[in-house]
């Protein structure tokens, strides 16, 4: 049975009815940390942990990204990879409303609604990887064939260099 400050997300049921291959790791974090910090925190390369994006489109649309804790989203190769002009972060106050999840919480799995979503391509060079489980507190380590078993990911250059 889950403790209180395991309160299953969307996304761990998600995961759960998929019969998915992952692991969740839940710590006490009374505030968000950086991606960096909940590496350390946990014990984690940071290079395999990854931080999920929401962005939008000059069309309007969303589109979601993953990137390494400790690097940033460049938002022209991310536009290229939506195939969009341009992109632009989405406000942190928009956030919920649009995905259901918070800032420091925010995971490609269970949003309100599926975006096109594209993970980095150093995500490759890893055999599992870790992002937010859907909580502040919650993050979800798991193979990548299995995240694109449950959310089609394009798999692209995102980061500044």
């Amino acid at each position: 049975m889950a403790r209180s400050r395991e309160v299953k997300t969307n996304a761990v049921r998600e995961l759960e009815a998929a019969r998915a291959d992952f692991e969740v790791r839940y710590f006490d974090c009374p505030e968000a940390l950086s991606g960096v910090e909940v590496a350390q925190l946990l014990g984690l390369d940071e290079d395999r942990v990854f931080k999920t994006l929401v962005t939008v489109g000059r069309s309007g649309a969303h589109y979601v990204f993953m990137i390494p804790v400790a690097c940033e989203l460049d938002l022209r190769k991310a536009a290229a990879a939506a195939g969009e002009k341009a992109v632009a972060m989405v406000r942190a106050r928009e956030l919920l409303p649009l995905t259901g999840y918070v800032h420091g919480g925010c995971s490609p799995i269970g949003m309100k609604r599926l975006f096109p979503t594209a993970i980095d391509e150093t995500a490759e060079l890893f055999e599992r990887i870790a992002f937010s489980g859907g909580r502040i507190g919650c993050q979800v380590d798991m193979p990548l064939s299995e995240l694109a078993r449950i959310v089609p990911l394009q798999v692209a250059d995102l980061t500044a260099v």
